[in-house]
């Protein structure tokens, strides 16, 4: 929606909300700006500004003005305004440790925001102290933004997802019904147009941005799909595997911590071997340590950590 139409709605709730009578479409039109000067351009605006509002839930008041013969508007305000919010203490506590837990993730705005219209409105939610521990929702996925919007919005999302043993990534048409955390991994579950049929996508495979390939409200959720079952399938632990990586002497103290084996390997260099289970993390955490370290094999490894490096010269 844009500013200019965002503001004519706002201007319009404002009128018709404050006004002690119904008023008819020439007075909103004098009243309100950003309308058209023609007639019928006015009345069509019009027409599409009151189903909006509708479908916002503010419901819109029709009625008769004894000193006007045509129709007039008005919203009710006990129609309008939310009941009083009562927050048991308990559930208080929730809500602060929900947004405790998004706050380094991609939903802390939202949680912050939630929490900001709850004090507002008169609700206590007291956020619980920071202890020795604190729980963190890590959502450092870039799909994860467009992902979790898309199933807000009930919307399908276009994508280029490379699967296991794959090195090219392949376009999916996805109608989102959830995205679920599990095991520090995040998955995608829902309809696979393509395929035409139920699929699960791990965040992590997702190359390049995630698109909207549709307008909200067009997807539904099939009654009594539970997208946590749909994902415990495709996290079944795979066998560990063992990468060779070399080393520059004096640096990444991490990857030297988990090496199973570790030699020199030439003038300045080591040749470390690493356990991992899931390619795309070992490469992830292989990259953060940039030139310091080289991975050797096997190649999947190898290309995982190459795709990153060639991602992130091109962003």
């Amino acid at each position: 929606m844009s500013r200019r139409k965002t503001e004519r709605l706002l201007n319009l709730v404002i009128c018709l909300l404050h006004t002690r009578r119904p008023l008819t479409a020439v007075q909103i039109r004098q009243a309100v700006p950003g309308y058209p000067e023609g007639d019928e351009a006015f009345q069509r605006m019009f027409e599409r500004d009151k189903g909006e509002l509708r479908e916002l839930g503010i419901p819109i008041e029709v009625g008769a003005d004894p000193w006007d013969d045509e129709p007039g508007y008005r919203i009710p305000r006990q129609a309008y305004e939310l009941p009083e919010i009562t927050i048991e203490p308990d559930e208080a506590a929730v809500l602060g440790l929900a947004a405790q837990v998004w706050r380094r993730a991609g939903l802390a705005e939202a949680a912050s925001g939630a929490l900001l219209k709850l004090r507002a409105a008169g609700a206590e939610t007291e956020e619980p102290s920071a202890g020795a521990l604190e729980f963190r929702v890590d959502t450092r996925d870039p799909a994860f933004p467009a992902l979790w919007e898309a199933v807000r919005d009930r919307r399908p999302v276009a994508f280029h997802y490379r699967t296991a043993g794959h090195e090219a990534a392949r376009e999916r048409v996805v109608e989102p019904w959830g995205v679920v955390s599990r095991r520090g991994k995040w998955y995608l579950a829902g309809h696979d147009r393509d395929r035409d049929e139920p699929r699960v996508f791990r965040l992590s495979r997702i190359e390049g941005q995630v698109r909207f390939a549709g307008r909200p409200g067009t997807v539904t959720v099939p009654e009594g799909v539970n997208v946590r079952e749909m994902v415990v399938p495709y996290d079944r632990q795979p066998h560990d595997r063992v990468a060779v990586v070399r080393l520059r002497e004096g640096a990444c103290e991490g990857l030297r911590h988990r090496a199973r084996d570790l030699r020199p390997d030439g003038p300045g260099w080591d040749r470390a071997e690493l356990v991992y289970a899931d390619t795309e993390r070992f490469a992830g955490w292989v990259v953060a340590f940039g030139a310091d370290a080289e991975v050797v094999e096997p190649p999947d490894a190898r290309e995982a950590v190459i795709r990153r490096l060639k991602g992130a010269l091109s962003s």
